[in-house]
């Protein structure tokens, strides 16, 4: 070989090693942030949901004062971190303080098995003495309610959350943060008072959005200590359910009715338990929105060729007059409710074009606190991108920007007055659902509500919406706030709004507990 043809090859020697150095940067350029962000994605076997996230504590505003208002306002006991000693609270000890006999006592055998929904039609669910939905929690405002949970067959364990009561923190039934799960041959009581009135379900909060799709869930209805001026003839819940995707009202595909005179008014509670939306609407009379997630709305006009939209967990409790001649009819997409005399009917229709606004329905009336002088101050914005969670590669929700684990921890203090604003920037629509507490409604894409004041616990964002909402932090204690299209929270859309001072013992995961809330 010449002296210029051993140099040419050591020169092409010298390239090939120069790119295949240049290749192994660039492949390390990708791998290595890639197998980082996998690695920080990974969870242990069992962790705290203190633990989870980034500490947010809001903007604080001076304010004149704490007012605490809205409904189901309550004290669980002395101010979070001046118990005592000051040391922090553990919610554990965030339990109903009324003692004595319960006014209602329940027991619910949770069992795995089927779930018959129409003559000759079953599908395989859950089932609490023996039916799906479980037996109706009816009782009184001020009541004190015991329900005993007993876990007969439900495999992974299960609990039950009371969706749309401000319970004490430690009655709240979410697995791994307020409780352990109840395992098979295993029981758990929540006792709590009914201190509101209205339309409410209870569902399991253990592999939640599994065990509520196949069954386990009920709903909860609490009547006012004193009857109103304008009583009903009739007052009847509809519990929309999809099993094996059928759609059912109270369990039961196909029609239903409920005989009724002609004048009597009549009261129709419509529950939502699905993941997506429940469009529903009266044909054949006008009816009025009375009650939107338990709480009255103030002044109610008649709705003529519009429909109520109900989120998932949603309530919303219409009330209609059954007409001289003819029936009424109640829809849900699929099914319905014939209101009448013996023997008549009401036309099926189409849902309508229009839907009633909540944001103006209704006539205002004060707040028992002022939003403009709020204590803190949140952002919950919603998006999609990729990542990975929990150590699997996917295209997943985000809160603030940040993937599952590191999602905000809302941190308030007890009295707090609280302002969010909740945007959702991603391709699909979420309905959010804080525990503990409900929401009023301020703002939608900043136009200010002008009805009734719109208190809600289960709230719908859809795509390129935001909502600015408040609410009295008056309930200690570690609160979920998730999206209750349940599959979405199981793949990260949930945060949680901490109380300073409190703490859980609880964890999530684990061997012996199999905590999976969601």
């Amino acid at each position: 070989m010449s002296l210029s043809e051993e140099t040419a090859a050591t020169r092409g020697r010298g390239r090939g090693r120069v790119a295949l150095l240049l290749a192994l940067a660039a492949t390390l350029a990708i791998t290595l942030p890639l197998g980082w962000m996998w690695n920080a994605s990974r969870m242990p076997d069992t962790y705290s949901v203190m633990d989870m996230g980034v500490h947010d504590p809001g903007l604080t505003v001076a304010a004149a004062g704490h007012v605490s208002g809205g409904p189901g306002a309550h004290q669980s006991g002395p101010p979070v971190g001046s118990a005592g000693n000051g040391a922090p609270i553990s919610v554990r000890d965030l339990t109903e303080k009324e003692g004595g006999t319960p006014d209602v006592r329940v027991r619910l055998v949770a069992a795995e098995g089927s779930v018959t929904i129409g003559p000759g039609v079953s599908v395989p669910g859950y089932t609490l003495n023996g039916t799906s939905p479980g037996p109706t929690i009816s009782a009184t405002q001020g009541d004190l309610v015991e329900v005993t949970l007993v876990n007969e067959s439900v495999p992974g364990g299960t609990t039950l959350h009371w969706h749309g009561l401000d319970v004490p923190n430690a009655e709240d039934g979410v697995a791994g943060v307020t409780q352990d799960a109840v395992g098979v041959g295993q029981s758990h009581t929540y006792r709590f008072v009914l201190r509101q009135v209205g339309t409410y379900w209870y569902h399991s909060h253990q592999v939640s959005h599994e065990q509520v799709r196949k069954g386990l869930l009920g709903a909860i209805v609490v009547a006012p200590k004193a009857a109103t001026a304008a009583t009903t003839a009739a007052d009847l819940t509809l519990l929309s359910h999809t099993y094996g995707g059928k759609r059912t009202l109270n369990g039961k595909v196909g029609e239903q009715r409920l005989d009724a005179a002609a004048g009597d008014r009549v009261r129709v509670r419509v529950i939502n338990t699905d993941p997506g939306v429940a469009p529903a609407w009266v044909s054949g009379t006008a009816y009025r929105l009375v009650a939107i997630d338990g709480t009255d709305v103030n002044e109610p006009t008649p709705i003529e060729g519009k429909s109520i939209i109900v989120p998932a967990g949603g309530r919303a409790d219409l009330e209609l007059e059954v007409p001289a001649s003819g029936a009424a009819r109640v829809q849900l997409s699929g099914v319905s409710l014939v209101i009448g005399p013996t023997g008549s009917t009401a036309p099926t229709t189409r849902a309508p074009g229009q839907s009633v606004d909540f944001l103006t329905y209704g006539t205002p009336t004060p707040l028992a606190f002022d939003p403009d002088t709020a204590d803190r101050r949140f952002v919950y914005s919603m998006g999609r991108r990729p990542g990975f969670v929990k150590g699997r590669p996917g295209i997943w929700w985000s809160i603030n920007g940040k993937l599952y684990p590191n999602v905000p921890m809302y941190t308030v203090s007890e009295g707090d007055v609280v302002r969010m604003k909740i945007s959702n920037h991603s391709n699909e629509t979420h309905p959010m659902h804080l525990h503990g507490h409900h929401v009023v409604v301020l703002a939608r894409d900043g136009k200010p509500a002008t009805g009734s004041p719109w208190w809600t616990d289960s709230l719908e964002v859809p795509v390129g919406r935001t909502f600015d909402v408040a609410f009295v932090a008056d309930n200690p204690g570690i609160w979920s706030d998730h999206c209750h299209n349940l599959p979405h929270a199981q793949e990260g859309l949930i945060a949680h709004v901490m109380y300073e001072g409190v703490t859980t013992p609880y964890r999530v995961g684990g061997s012996s507990t199999h905590n999976e809330p969601d």
